[in-house]
């Protein structure tokens, strides 16, 4: 397996970090992969820049920080601003079609999804974006199975989030065949 350098980024706010923990964790605990997870956050802890580092490997992973992401999220255009010059050349950049607007050439192979559009759709609360997002991103990179986010949700959410939580991650999956069956 190549190392997978995940850069996931937005606003304090939006569940960037959760997404990304759960994302490490599933590779752990249920895919048997060594992953780390580091994040940081803008000025304000609500509202400011967020950022957090994921690296999926199934090798020893001696250093947290991603450096040169192989997967950059951006889920506003505040980040896509900050971040856009850590993708690497040929890497892939998943972004909310209605919250960032790439004006720059970015050598990255692109996915423009409408992650808040289809949420306030289809499931009507903003609050899973994130959780819909991490959909799509594993069903784009493939790096840990739909079931194990599922599990991992079932074990770390309250039950009365598990279906609208359920129903966000099949929601990103989707959003991604749509995108790719044109």
């Amino acid at each position: 397996m190549e190392k997978s350098r995940l850069l996931f980024s937005g606003s304090g706010g939006q569940g960037v970090i959760t997404a990304a923990i759960l994302m490490a964790e599933a590779a752990v605990r249920y895919e048997s992969l060594n992953a780390v997870q580091a994040q940081s956050y803008g000025a304000e802890a609500r509202g400011g820049a967020t950022r957090s580092d994921v690296i999926i490997w199934d090798k020893p992973i001696y250093f947290p920080r991603v450096t040169q992401a192989n997967v950059l999220i951006c889920l506003t255009q505040a980040a896509f601003n900050k971040y856009q010059e850590m993708i690497r050349p040929g890497g892939l950049l998943v972004t909310d079609s209605r919250l960032v607007k790439n004006s720059r050439k970015v050598d990255a192979r692109r996915i423009e999804l409408p992650f808040y559009e289809a949420v306030m759709d289809t499931i009507k609360k903003p609050v899973v974006l994130n959780i819909c997002m991490l959909g799509a991103v594993i069903a784009v990179t493939e790096l840990v199975r739909i079931e194990s986010i599922k599990s991992l949700i079932a074990e770390r959410f309250a039950e009365e989030f598990h279906e609208t939580n359920f129903q966000a991650v099949d929601l990103g999956v989707e959003l991604v065949r749509q995108f790719q069956s044109k």
